[in-house]
């Protein structure tokens, strides 16, 4: 058996949630060349690369996992929020088992459905983590009553705003999967009191990010930060500024000392730098079809798949007339919603991987 001895330096899993507005964004944006899935459509004001609004829950996988062929590109993952992805999952676990709502299941089996399904997604960016990107996943916070079982009495506390029942496990799942688990909230000086000694006021406020666990919030790292900080970048930078040093793709090429050459007598006008665009996934091996004039009123879930894929209208209505749920001629438009939700966009894989079978036994081919 082989011992392996001393630290190891891989890609960083950092959860950072907090109340709205406390600037999760602008601090994941900071990380080393990141490469934002904004679900919620918060990143519009970063001069970030993003990928498109995910407008289901097949393309939001799809992403993570183009992001995980860009090695070199890019050296962050963030999703953007993490809550906001949930809502995707839930509603594809519903559509999949013809539900209407993770409660219609019925004894909590809704929420052991989504916890499976969201915990396969954890493992599609512990993959990322392999090939040596941090995943960056922000969440908004929720103030919620807790009780200890071996203690008197109550009290609020803040967390991770992913399953608002108490019976959902997605919250749990993400803090065990992070190495670290960062807070950020405002850090109220005092209270003012009237001439009474009521208190009734908070004064004075400075953004601060919580590192360590807390009877009144949820926090964790693996790395001896002390346990506050101010909501800055630079007092965290060092932990992702090692993974460069065990990523060959990543170094620097060493500069040698070589005598300067004198400047020419004519400088090269300066080359102005295009705005940052949205990067989207390219599926380089897909086949080419005339996808360009779908019709605007097929659902967004489904067209946005159909786009990627170059897939027309009329290769789903072959595959879905084969199975036999609609005659061929039927437009996608007629399509029960249920249907398009629950098996054309929840089981895409299969569908897609049928119309790649369509294809081979086209007479051309």
């Amino acid at each position: 058996m082989e011992v392996i001895s001393g630290k190891i330096e891989k890609a960083k899993k950092v959860v950072l949630y907090g109340p709205e507005g406390i600037g999760k964004s602008s601090l994941a944006a900071q990380f080393p060349k990141p490469i934002f899935i904004d679900t919620e459509g918060s990143t519009t004001e970063l001069t970030v690369d993003r990928l498109a609004k995910p407008s289901s829950w097949e393309i939001l996988k799809q992403q993570v996992d183009w992001v995980k062929q860009q090695v070199g590109r890019f050296e962050t993952l963030v999703i953007d929020t993490i809550d906001w992805a949930e809502m995707l999952c839930t509603q594809s676990v519903c559509a999949a088992h013809g539900k209407k709502g993770i409660e219609d299941f019925g004894y909590g089996n809704g929420y052991v459905y989504n916890a499976e399904e969201f915990g396969r997604f954890l493992n599609k960016l512990s993959d990322v983590i392999e090939v040596g990107i941090n995943v960056v996943l922000t969440a908004h916070s929720q103030i919620v009553r807790f009780e200890q079982p071996d203690e008197m009495g109550a009290y609020d506390r803040y967390q991770l705003k992913l399953g608002k029942k108490t019976s959902s496990q997605t919250a749990p799942l993400v803090k065990e999967w992070a190495d670290m688990v960062l807070f950020m909230n405002y850090k109220t000086f005092s209270v003012a009191a009237d001439e009474k000694g009521r208190k009734h006021k908070a004064q004075g406020g400075v953004r601060t990010m919580y590192t360590t666990h807390h009877p009144a919030w949820d926090a964790k790292n693996r790395h001896d930060l002390p346990e506050e900080l101010p909501l800055d970048y630079s007092h965290i930078a060092h932990i992702f500024n090692k993974n460069a040093i065990n990523n060959p793709a990543q170094q620097q090429p060493i500069q040698q000392n070589v005598q300067q050459q004198a400047p020419p007598l004519t400088q090269p006008a300066p080359v102005e730098q295009p705005p940052v665009q949205e990067v989207q996934p390219v599926q380089n091996d897909a086949p080419v079809n005339n996808t360009a004039e779908l019709n605007p009123n097929i659902p967004q879930s489904l067209r946005d798949l159909m786009t990627q894929h170059s897939v027309s209208e009329e290769e789903i209505q072959v595959v879905v007339s084969q199975k036999g749920y609609y005659p061929q001629d039927t437009p996608i438009t007629n399509y029960d919603p249920s249907f398009i939700d629950g098996v054309l966009v929840g089981a895409w894989q299969q569908v897609y991987g049928m119309i790649e079978d369509f294809r081979k036994n086209l007479p051309f081919n």
